[in-house]
């Protein structure tokens, strides 16, 4: 069996109905990403017709290219081979465990496509390849910073919320998300690492977060900052979550070895694929470190993969599952997952046991990558500032943000 081509399909998430081709009008009312995101995914071609599908994330309009580029080397190579050849892309892109996650990104989606046709061939799904199950279903968290969202997700069986905020975090809804669901669900606070947040801040945000009773408060402060993440996890009684915005083994290493998180996530779409995936996993296991993967902005086919990975994993903690976003992402793949009881079940099929739907991928052509500035609503930023990198602000002000001082 060879590789004979490889395929790439952008789409645009959240299309607006002016976009010809727009399945439903409504669509665009349910999220606005202010042009932001985008999905790519991957079919790897052989010449026995069976092909493999995967999922990039990362920067998706230009890891478009990176693919492009990997697939002249990979053109006529057996795609059982699924190590060697990560290994040859891993080389021929000078990564030398620095390749980010646009790399990381065309690194996992190829790798996972290539998982989906071994296990095609062999009849087998991905996680029996993998070493066998721990689990037949695996424990998610949905999105909520209202209580009758909240409300809504227990309704539906979950047991874990997650508040996130792009902008300071507000305490005070956090507190009312806790009163809602009471003490047997578990509570996550995202901060999204805010590149004008200090290390001070953090701690300040973190301390008045800590009666709440978090299962994790994520990305505290902007991801490149170690030392200030260090210095948050040694001053709050919270456990601290990192890891999505960094690629491969080598990206996740000094968050593991120097212990700076309680949780480890991976983002499904760019972390170097799913053999990286698992060896992040070993890795943290040995640090006594959990995995909870990221998959806030990734679509369909990169949940496939997740649980494949979490299904096999002992440190698996839980995964993020975006439902409600984009009613688009139950149209573009074939089957759609359904939640049961807080729970996705692992998939049975061959492969990752996931198809997509083209026709519905083409009616949302991408248009761009990147965002506009959100509206100046006066609390995120100074009055004013909307429209600048904001890295430090006064300290009154900053106080009066984070919503910390009483």
């Amino acid at each position: 069996m060879k590789i004979t081509a490889i395929e790439t399909y952008l789409m645009q998430v959240g299309a607006r109905p002016a976009i010809a081709g727009a399945s439903r009008p409504s669509i665009a009312a349910e999220a606005d990403f202010r042009g932001s995101r985008n999905w790519l995914f991957v079919k790897v071609f052989t010449d026995e017709g069976v092909y493999g599908v995967g999922e990039c994330s990362g920067w998706p309009r230009v890891i478009e290219t990176a693919v492009k580029d990997y697939a002249s080397i990979l053109v006529g190579e057996d795609p059982t081979h699924i190590d060697r050849l990560w290994q040859r892309m891993f080389v021929a892109s000078m990564g030398h465990g620095v390749l980010g996650t646009v790399g990381g990104g065309a690194l996992t989606g190829i790798e996972m496509a290539l998982w989906d046709i071994k296990g095609k061939v062999l009849g087998q799904p991905v996680w029996n390849l993998l070493g066998g199950r721990f689990r037949d279903r695996i424990r998610c968290y949905g999105h909520a910073k209202t209580p009758e969202r909240a409300h809504e997700l227990m309704a539906r069986g979950y047991k874990g919320v997650k508040v996130g905020f792009t902008g300071a975090v507000d305490v005070d809804v956090v507190a009312g998300i806790r009163e809602a669901v009471g003490p047997e669900v578990d509570v996550m606070v995202d901060a999204h690492g805010p590149s004008w947040a200090t290390p001070a801040d953090a701690i300040r945000v973190g301390r008045s977060l800590e009666p709440l009773d978090l299962l994790f408060y994520e990305d505290p402060i902007a991801p490149e900052n170690l030392d200030g993440l260090l210095r948050i996890r040694d001053a709050i009684d919270v456990p601290i979550a990192a890891g999505e915005r960094v690629s491969t083994l080598w990206g996740i290493r000094p968050y593991v070895e120097r212990e700076l998180v309680d949780v480890i996530q991976p983002d499904t779409g760019r972390a170097g694929g799913i053999t990286q995936m698992r060896k992040m996993a070993a890795m943290a296991e040995a640090h006594y470190i959990t995995m909870a993967p990221h998959s806030g902005s990734l679509g369909p086919v990169a949940e496939f993969a997740a649980l494949h990975v979490m299904a096999t994993i002992p440190n698996a903690l839980m995964l993020e599952r975006v439902e409600f976003d984009w009613s688009g992402r139950y149209e573009v793949v074939e089957p759609v997952l359904k939640i049961v009881d807080g729970h996705l079940p692992v998939p049975n099929a061959p492969g990752l046991g996931v198809e997509l739907v083209i026709d519905e991928i083409t009616k949302y052509p991408s248009v761009r990558n990147v965002s506009t500035m959100p509206v100046d609503d006066g609390w995120s930023y100074e009055k004013g500032t909307v429209d600048e990198n904001v890295y430090f602000q006064t300290r009154l002000s900053r106080a009066r943000k984070l919503k910390a001082s009483k």
